[in-house]
């Protein structure tokens, strides 16, 4: 089978006239894989191919999309986003944290005049991933993604053979039950006990004068054209003829205000519909009545003096037009007033450093206790460190549980950050210690403790649906 083409599955739905899959309420709205594909799923899929544009990964979100514009290549980037991660987990493709990371440092979104700008980082992370409701743990996730896409794509071309004992080798790792202890560090935990002194924070005032700034804020005005209570009870074709209607009503109405001298308030009131209008309130803490809505936040600091109302932005259940009434620019703040910001990134950032290298540290030692014979050294180092570990329950690194049940309710007592782990240790043996792989601010050391060997009666039939050729 040539994996790349998988990318070109059809997948038939009902759309609205301009294809949207918003429009396809918030349950179920088809099968893949042998399972459930939710709109929840799906939207947020779409919003990770928003983030990628808006990162500079260019190359990755033509080829998931299929370069189909608006809402449709949004739509199939959602989707083959999910074929993209299926077949890379069985393919076995998981990019290690090093290599994550060097893509980061490379993403055009953080590039300054000499190469990775951590301001623009810090930025982007501060500024743009909360109003799209996303974190910093979803940047590693699209990287890790294009790396598994970068990979597939250079299996496809090259055509190498693999050996059946290399191909049953790592079918059987795949399914080999580990039990690993972690150390996690925290960087909460460090920060406590650094210190931060005036003359520290003046020193990084006078370097980033120019960037620290009150936050810009914004006031709109906007109406809702959404179903009655009786329509968001419908589902499938007739729910999209309803939100079909309301969509002509929405184009009709962003029409009306681009007629000459158009006011917003009066178009309101010849459509009937009523004005609500918002306080002033920063993209990192939107107005109560926008806040269950982060695209409608993005939108609201896209909107101009020039260009003050917005296109239709569809919701679950109908559509928002914005109008910009006010504008409260950023200022340069005073060394006082940025003195909290300030000793908060310097505390983070020291922290984010003492935890690296106390986990670099840390890797060492065990590394050097688990020459010993038993596991005594290793629990012996552990104490000395002063660290505690924490016992994961069994797992596979294909768990066809968890994908049968994907975008349910993850598993109880399975940590979040399980893939991440299963990355860490993929490859290693009982008693090796992994790297020290950082979350976010945070980080881990996994040690591999058993390592059961697979054993299944089925395994010729898995084996079967996991080669590629």
């Amino acid at each position: 089978m040539i994996v790349i083409a998988i990318l070109a599955i059809p997948f038939i739905f009902y759309f609205v006239r301009t294809p949207d899959y918003g429009a396809m309420g918030r349950g179920d709205v088809g099968q893949i894989y042998g399972r459930k594909l939710t709109q929840l799923e799906i939207d947020a899929n779409a919003r990770l191919g928003g983030l990628a544009q808006a990162l500079g990964m260019s190359e990755f979100w033509e080829t998931l999309s299929l370069r189909q514009p608006g809402n449709a290549g949004y739509g199939t980037f959602a989707v083959n986003l999910i074929v993209l991660r299926h077949e890379a987990e069985r393919l076995g493709l998981r990019p290690s944290a090093s290599e994550i990371a060097d893509v980061v440092r490379k993403l055009p979104a953080f590039q300054g005049e000499s190469g990775f700008d951590i301001k623009k980082f810090t930025d982007f992370v501060r500024n743009a991933l909360g109003p799209m409701g996303l974190g910093e743990e979803h940047i590693e996730q699209l990287v890790r993604d294009e790396l598994a896409l970068n990979e597939i794509k250079k299996l496809v071309s090259a055509g190498i053979s693999v050996s059946p004992g290399e191909l049953d080798s790592n079918f059987r790792r795949s399914y080999d039950k580990f039990s690993v202890s972690l150390v996690r560090f925290q960087a909460s935990d460090f920060a406590k006990n650094v210190t931060v002194t005036d003359e520290d924070v003046q020193k990084y005032y006078d370097a980033h004068k120019a960037e620290l700034k009150t936050d810009e804020k914004r006031k709109v005005q906007f109406v809702q054209l959404t179903l009655t209570d009786e329509q968001k009870k419908l589902a499938g074709k007739e729910r999209i003829e309803a939100l079909q209607k309301v969509s002509d009503r929405a184009t009709d109405f962003t029409q009306a205000l681009l007629e000459k001298a158009a006011d917003f308030k009066q178009a309101a009131e010849k459509f009937q519909l009523p004005v609500r209008e918002t306080g002033e309130f920063a993209a990192t803490a939107p107005d109560p009545q926008l806040k269950d809505n982060p695209q409608i936040v993005a939108a609201s600091f896209k909107l101009s003096l020039q260009e003050p109302n917005s296109d239709p932005i569809q919701v679950a259940d109908g559509f928002y037009i914005l109008h910009l009434a006010g504008v409260a620019e950023a200022r340069p703040l005073t060394v006082d007033e940025a003195k909290p910001k300030i000793v908060d990134a310097l505390k983070k950032a020291r922290a984010r450093e003492q935890v690296s290298t106390k986990g670099a540290e840390l890797v060492q030692q065990l590394r050097e206790a688990a020459k010993s014979p038993g596991g005594a050294a290793v629990e012996a180092a552990v104490q000395k460190a002063g660290v505690k570990t924490e016992k994961l329950p069994p797992f596979q690194l294909i768990d066809e549980e968890a994908q049968e049940s994907k975008g349910k309710e993850p598993k109880k007592n399975e940590p979040p950050d399980l893939p991440a782990i299963k990355d860490a240790v993929a490859f290693l043996d009982p008693g090796e210690v992994s790297d020290f792989s950082p979350s976010g601010e945070n980080g881990f050391i996994a040690i591999v403790e058993t390592r059961e060997p697979f054993a299944d009666p089925s395994a010729g039939e898995k084996k079967a649906t996991h080669c590629f050729c």
